[in-house]
C-alpha cells in the first residue's frame, strides 16, 4: 500500500516542529483522533501545536517511531518512563486495526522495576523530573521513587550486615557501576550523597517523603539534606538559594526532631538571615533549634544582629528560642536540660551585657527568660549586670533598680552580696535589700538549729528566743531605716552603716556554722551510743 504523505505539522512545546502522516499518528493517539473527528482520512495539511508535551522534541521522536515501526521500538529502561508517560498525554491505551497499546506495553516493563539496577533507577528519576505533573499524575513517578528507595534501604542493610564491600558489589553486580567503583561506594555509608544531589528540590521532597514513609534512618536523612543545601546553594542565585533553603527547612522539619543536629541547624539560620526566607519556614527552624536549646554552645547563640538594628547581637532571636524551649515543658522537667540551658543563658548574657546598644528592657527580658528555679545560682547574673551598668552609666536610678530587680538576692553567695553592697554602679537601696534578704536566710538557718538543738535536748534551749528574735529585730531595723533613706545626702553614713550591718552578717554565718556542727558531733554521739548497747556475742558456751 503507497505510504500516505506527511500532511500533519506538529509543534513540540516551541522546540522543534515534526511534519509526519495523520492517519499513522493517530491510529495509536486518542488524543489526536478526538481532536480531528472525521476528518482524519481528508486530504489536506494540518496543524497541531503541544506545550506541555512530556520529554519535548526527543520524546516525541520516540513516539514518532514506535507508530511507524508498528510498535516494534524496543524498550528500555532509558525509555520506558518517558514512553509511559507520553503514552497517557496521547491516550495511546486503544490502538485501530493491528495497532498496539503502548500504555500495555510500558505498564508491562515498569513491572520489571525491581530488577533495574541502581543507575538506571536514579536516570528514571532524572528523565522524570523534567515533566513531573504527567510522571506523578500516570503513577510512573512514584513507582521509580519507591524502587529508588527500596534499593538505598537494600544497600543501607547490606552494609550494615557485612564489612566486606566485595561481596556487596557482588550482589549487585547488576548496577551499571564498575565492579571497583562499587567496592569503593561501600566503604563510606554516605555513598549516595553525591549521586542523589543532582536531583531538583522538587523531586527530592518527593524522594524524602519515601525515604520517611520506607522508614529509612532519620540521621542519615538529615545528614543527607544538609549536604544537599551546601552542594545546591554554593552555586545558586539568592533566589534559587531561597527557595532551596526554603525547601530543605520544610523538609527537615518533617524529620524527628532529635535526629536533626542543633549544629548544623544555626548554620542554615545564619545563611537564611540575609535570604529573606518565610515566615513558616523561620518558624520552623527556630522551633527545631529551641527544642534541642541545651545542645547549643555559645558561638552557635551569638547571631549578628539583622540590618537595621543598632545591637551588635540578635536578641530577639535568642529570646524566641528560649520560648520553644519553655513551651516543651515536659521535656526537661525531670532532666538537667533546663540547668544546661541556664548555664548557656548565662554565659550568653555576659557576652552581650558590653553591648552599648542593648536596651534595659533587653537585658531584662534576657534574665527573666527562663524561671527562677533554672538557676541555683544567680552569681554570673550578677557579674553581667555589673558590666551592663558600667557601660550604661547614664541610667536613671529607677531603670538601675529595674534590673537589679531581676536579681534573686537569696541565690547569691556571701563573697559577692559584699561586692554588691560595695559596688556604686548599683542603687543604694539594693544593697538594703541584699542584707534583709542575708538577714532572712540566717533567721532560716537559726531557725533550723533551734529545732535540732530541741530533738537533741540540749541546755541552749533557754537562749532559743534570744537566738531566734535577734535576726528578726536586725530584719525590722534595716527595713525602718531603708524607709529614711536620703540617697543623695546621707550617701557616706550609708556605706559605713551597710558596712556594719554586713559585719554582723558574717558574724551570724560563722554562729550558724558552729552551732551546725555542734548538732552534728551531738548527732553523731548518739548514734555511736545506741551502737554500744548491742548484746556482745558470747565467746565460750
Amino acid at each position: 500500500m503507497e505510504e500516505s504523505p506527511c500532511n500533519l505539522e506538529i509543534d513540540v512545546n516551541g522546540q522543534e516542529i515534526f511534519w509526519v502522516n495523520k492517519r499513522i499518528i493517530a491510529s495509536y493517539s486518542g488524543r489526536l483522533r478526538k481532536l480531528f473527528g472525521k476528518s482524519i482520512g481528508k486530504l489536506g495539511n494540518a496543524k497541531v501545536i503541544f506545550h506541555d508535551f512530556p520529554g519535548g522534541a526527543e520524546s516525541f521522536e520516540l513516539m514518532a517511531r514506535f507508530c511507524y515501526d508498528n510498535a516494534k521500538t524496543m524498550l528500555t529502561p532509558s525509555n520506558i518512563c518517558v514512553l509511559h508517560c507520553v503514552a497517557q498525554y496521547m491516550e495511546m491505551t486503544k490502538g485501530v486495526g493491528s495497532a498496539q497499546n503502548l500504555v500495555e506495553l510500558t505498564e508491562k516493563s515498569l513491572e520489571e522495576l525491581g530488577f533495574w539496577s541502581w543507575s538506571e533507577l536514579l536516570a528514571a528519576s532524572k528523565q522524570c523530573q523534567e515533566y513531573i505533573p504527567i510522571a506523578e499524575s500516570s503513577g510512573v513517578l512514584k513507582r521509580v521513587l519507591d524502587s529508588l528507595v527500596r534499593r538505598l534501604v537494600s544497600f543501607s542493610d547490606e552494609s550494615a550486615a557485612t564489612s566486606s564491600p566485595e561481596s556487596s558489589a557482588l550482589r549487585f553486580s547488576c548496577d551499571t557501576r564498575s565492579t571497583e567503583s562499587l567496592k569503593n561506594s561501600f566503604y563510606r555509608v554516605n555513598w549516595w550523597f553525591e549521586e542523589l544531589a543532582v536531583l531538583e528540590p522538587v523531586l527530592i521532597e518527593k524522594v524524602i517523603n519515601t525515604m520517611v514513609c520506607q522508614k529509612l534512618d532519620h540521621v542519615m536523612i538529615s545528614k543527607f539534606l544538609f549536604y544537599y543545601h551546601k552542594c545546591k546553594s554554593s552555586r545558586a542565585n539568592t533566589d534559587l538559594k531561597r527557595k532551596i533553603t526554603e525547601s530543605v527547612i520544610d523538609m527537615l522539619f518533617s524529620l524527628d526532631h532529635s535526629s536533626v543536629p542543633c549544629k548544623s541547624l544555626f548554620g542554615i539560620l545564619r545563611m537564611s538571615l540575609s535570604l529573606n526566607i518565610s515566615k513558616s519556614s523561620r518558624n520552623k527552624i527556630e522551633s527545631m533549634i529551641g527544642l534541642q536549646l541545651d545542645q547549643a554552645t555559645l558561638d552557635n547563640l551569638l547571631v549578628p544582629s539583622p540590618q537595621g538594628m543598632n545591637s551588635l547581637y540578635d536578641v530577639n532571636l535568642i529570646l524566641r528560642l528560649l520560648k520553644s524551649f519553655l513551651l516543651e515543658g515536659r521535656t526537661w522537667a525531670s532532666s538537667d536540660r533546663l540547668k544546661k540551658v541556664s548555664n548557656l543563658m548565662d554565659l550568653y548574657i555576659a557576652e552581650v551585657a558590653p553591648d552599648s546598644c542593648l536596651k534595659p528592657s533587653k537585658f531584662v527580658a534576657l534574665v527573666n527568660a527562663l524561671p527562677d528555679s533554672a538557676r541555683n545560682s544567680y552569681d554570673a547574673i550578677y557579674r553581667a549586670m555589673d558590666m551592663y551598668l558600667e557601660v550604661h552609666s547614664g541610667l536613671s536610678e529607677e531603670e538601675k533598680m529595674k534590673i537589679c530587680c531581676t536579681l534573686n538576692y537569696e541565690k547569691l553567695s556571701s563573697e559577692v552580696c559584699i561586692q554588691l553592697t560595695q559596688n556604686p554602679k548599683f542603687p543604694s537601696k539594693t544593697a538594703v535589700q541584699v542584707l534583709i534578704s542575708q538577714k532572712s536566710k540566717l533567721k532560716n538557718l537559726l531557725l533550723q538549729t533551734n529545732q535540732f538543738k530541741g530533738f537533741a535536748d540540749s541546755p541552749c534551749n533557754c537562749n532559743e528566743k534570744q537566738n531566734k528574735a535577734d535576726p528578726e529585730q536586725s530584719s525590722e531595723q534595716i527595713v525602718l531605716y531603708a524607709k529614711n533613706l536620703d540617697d543623695s545626702a546621707e550617701n557616706q553614713k550609708i556605706k559605713a552603716h551597710l558596712q556594719g550591718m554586713q559585719w554582723r552578717v558574717m558574724e551570724l554565718e560563722k554562729i550558724c556554722k558552729k552551732m551546725q556542727a555542734q548538732m552534728e558531733k551531738i548527732m553523731k554521739s548518739k548514734v555511736s551510743s545506741s551502737s554500744t548497747t548491742r548484746a556482745l556475742p558470747r565467746l565460750c558456751s
